[in-house]
């Protein structure tokens, strides 16, 4: 159960209805603080929506990050808005080959950028081979737009669960298909 309520549109000011426009609970909650949630929503509509970075390989990133952590919410939404921008059932099962340490039929540009994401989550930071290693394939915009997607993303999973955010129904029985040791 959350911490604090999710607020419904005729609960907030008329100037910050829009924020409501994704009606999860991530936003429903977040709105509790008005402008924090026009900030925060700047930043991961920017990330969806006007980064240039592949979205498959954000969306991996992203991907890689919620299943890290065991984080339900992130990775069962992120599931759904993956398969919007092209990732796979193969590239998730990839994911979770390559987290197992096991091998998988990925590009190595997917595999470094997942290894990446595996790295910031664990190690804090990109070791510089595996920086080198993804840089030979992106730009430098890329890049920037790459460690804070992932840095983006390590800070949600840690506001979900801080704030014990329900997962929406609807997005459950993602869990059926990839259910993520350790979360019930």
């Amino acid at each position: 159960m959350a911490r604090l309520p999710y607020l419904e549109a005729d609960q907030v000011a008329p100037e910050y209805r829009d924020m409501l426009k994704r009606n999860t609970n991530l936003h429903k909650l977040l709105v509790n603080s008005p402008e924090m949630a026009r900030a925060f929503n700047g930043i991961g509509g920017y990330i969806r929506f006007k980064s240039k970075l592949d979205p498959r390989l954000r969306e991996l990133a992203i991907l890689q990050v919620g299943w890290m952590e065991k984080s339900e919410y992130e990775f069962t939404h992120h599931v759904k808005i993956g398969k919007e921008f092209g990732v796979t059932d193969e590239d998730i099962a990839g994911l979770i080959a390559e987290t197992e340490g096991k091998p998988s039929k990925l590009e190595p540009l997917a595999s470094a950028i997942l290894k990446g994401a595996r790295e910031m989550v664990r190690e804090l930071a990109m070791s510089d081979a595996t920086f080198a290693e993804i840089k030979k394939d992106l730009s430098d915009e890329h890049m920037v737009d790459l460690v804070l997607t992932i840095a983006f993303y390590c800070g949600v999973v840690r506001v979900l669960a801080t704030m014990k955010i329900d997962n929406e129904p609807t997005y459950k029985e993602v869990l059926q298909q990839y259910p993520i040791p350790g979360v019930k």
